[in-house]
């Protein structure tokens, strides 16, 4: 039965904006609920979803466009009441007020890693293609636990997987699933090497004697995601012991081989190496070729931590630096990193399938056991996760799109700008140094001169904290050997050696206006 023409007049006026039923009408719950339906995307809101997506890209496209610069430099105590005053039960009713709205309390103040200076962490612009696949993955909502959720978007992960195994040279073997990041890639990793390592224990020996003796090993410039999964797995606070590393930020694998054979005679087991394909802080990336031969020898998981390095993957003119990598049991890629792909789309891969086994679980209600001899292909069977999103579609759209190549010109291309960097604060007398990265970062400080040497770290925190405030320019801080440095992660192909030398002089700038503060300040007590 239709509604009457005044209940119809209730939910909807001309404009399109909720209007409520009288009070006390019996039509009051009925027409929220009609009001309420008129939001939901299907054959007969199709006009509108059209109508507001545009908008809301319309206001994003102007946004972007009109930055100059990464960040306003807002700060917490400015904006977080702005937030906090917001009801949130007393909706707006109307697309254009949200949008003005979110524009106060997101868009104005957002990060923008599109803009040349940002050079901070490792978020990277993002390409169109990827941004459409966003858009539909979003409205489809396909969820990838299961074939009768998913269907065509199963078997679209389950190539890109496949693609991913091919580059990486694991072998026809090899599997893997999307994941929402390195960490969880990581996590999976190892715990997958826990479960390999409890198999293999002489005797099957009991689980609970064997977790606390189970040891992880990685270089000193691991990710932390490494001590935080073992800790996730019930190992020992003491599980994860890290191997030094050469001038180079690299781990050193004659000491590994070392290592192993210490925990054996001391009656631990290796249950993995965990080896770094471009370390967060220097870009590094660990020997995988002789790391592989150690591991092999000594019969140990590898697993290799690609979060950053994968885009090598891609590249015509680096590849080779990823060599021994195709002998990793178990790898991971952020392609929201160096494939410049929205966040999130990541991925762990492993060289034997089987061992997907470990995180299988049947629920009578969702993926049971009989769909494995009917051969249904459930992406449940090898994830952490249920519900899940489809990531995939975002990578898909960009390879067939633009293809890997150009994917890789584009890493490659800001690979190439970090090394034009380095040179340049290499050779500027105001500036220390750290190692070369084979990849896209570098790692650096201002060094005062004179009496002010001493003000170093504190000069370098000022001035990172300072450029943010100015919203000019981000920049990252890390610590090497416990003194105070800064951090370019240049992964802009738009980023300039102009854009870095116009940062480096603000910089020097502001901390060298630290120094002379304090250094004035200093003599004035002793004066006094």
């Amino acid at each position: 039965m239709s509604l009457p023409a005044y209940a119809v007049e209730a939910v909807t006026n001309l404009s399109g904006s909720p209007t409520p039923a009288p009070a006390g009408s019996p039509l009051e719950d009925r027409a929220g609920a009609t009001a309420g339906r008129r939001h939901l995307l299907n054959g007969g809101t199709a006009a509108r979803y059209r109508t507001v997506l545009t908008r809301g890209v319309d206001r994003v496209a102007r946004r972007v466009a009109g930055v100059d610069r990464p960040f306003t430099g807002v700060t917490p105590g400015e904006l977080a009441p702005r937030v906090a005053g917001i009801d949130l039960d007393r909706p707006l009713g109307d697309t254009a007020a949200a949008l003005d709205e979110l524009d106060e309390v997101y868009l104005r103040d957002a990060v923008w890693f599109h803009h040349p200076r940002y050079l901070a962490h490792l978020n990277c612009p993002v390409v169109i293609p990827a941004l459409l696949g966003e858009a539909v993955l979003s409205a489809v909502n396909s969820s990838l636990d299961t074939w009768d959720q998913s269907v065509g978007a199963t078997l679209i992960e389950r190539r890109l997987i496949d693609w991913t195994a091919e580059r990486i040279g694991l072998g026809p073997a090899a599997d893997g699933v999307f994941t929402s990041g390195g960490s969880q890639s990581n996590l999976q990793a190892l715990l997958l090497a826990r479960e390999e390592a409890c198999q293999a224990a002489p005797g099957r020996e009991a689980r609970a004697e064997l977790l606390p003796r189970l040891r992880v090993l990685t270089s000193t410039a691991g990710h932390f995601s490494v001590q935080k999964s073992a800790k996730l797995l019930g190992l020992a606070p003491d599980a994860v012991l890290t191997v030094p590393t050469d001038a180079q930020r690299r781990m050193i694998p004659a000491v590994l081989r070392r290592e192993i054979e210490r925990c054996r005679r001391d009656g631990l087991v290796v249950m993995a190496v965990v080896a770094t394909a471009g370390t967060t802080d220097f870009g590094s990336i660990d020997p995988l070729d002789e790391i592989t031969a150690v591991c092999a020898a000594t019969g140990v998981w590898l697993h290799v931590d690609a979060a950053y390095g994968c885009g090598l993957l891609a590249s015509s003119t680096r590849r080779h630096l990823l060599d021994g990598i195709e002998r990793a049991d178990s790898v991971t890629v952020d392609y929201h990193k160096s494939f410049f792909q929205p966040v999130s789309s990541s991925a762990v891969l492993v060289r034997d399938r089987r061992v997907l086994r470990h995180v299988t679980y049947h629920a009578d209600y969702l993926n049971p056991a009989r769909m494995v001899e009917q051969r249904i292909p459930n992406q449940v069977d090898k994830s952490l996760q249920t519900t899940r999103r489809f990531d995939a579609l975002k990578l898909w759209l960009t390879l067939r799109v633009m293809g890997p190549d150009l994917l890789g010109d584009l890493f490659d291309e800001v690979v190439d700008r970090a090394a034009d960097a380095w040179e340049l604060i290499s050779e500027d007398p105001r500036f220390e140094v750290v190692t070369r990265s084979p990849l896209s970062t570098v790692v650096f400080r201002y060094l005062p001169t004179g009496p002010g040497r001493g003000l170093a770290d504190a000069a370098n925190l000022y001035a990172r904290e300072a450029l943010a405030a100015s919203g000019a320019a981000l920049v990252a801080s890390t610590t090497v050997d416990g003194r105070h440095f800064l951090k370019f992660t240049l992964l802009n192909p738009e980023t300039t050696l102009d854009d870095v030398g116009h940062v480096l002089q603000l910089i020097a700038e502001h901390a060298g206006r630290y120094v002379h503060e304090r250094s004035t300040a200093d003599l004035a007590c002793r004066v006094g």
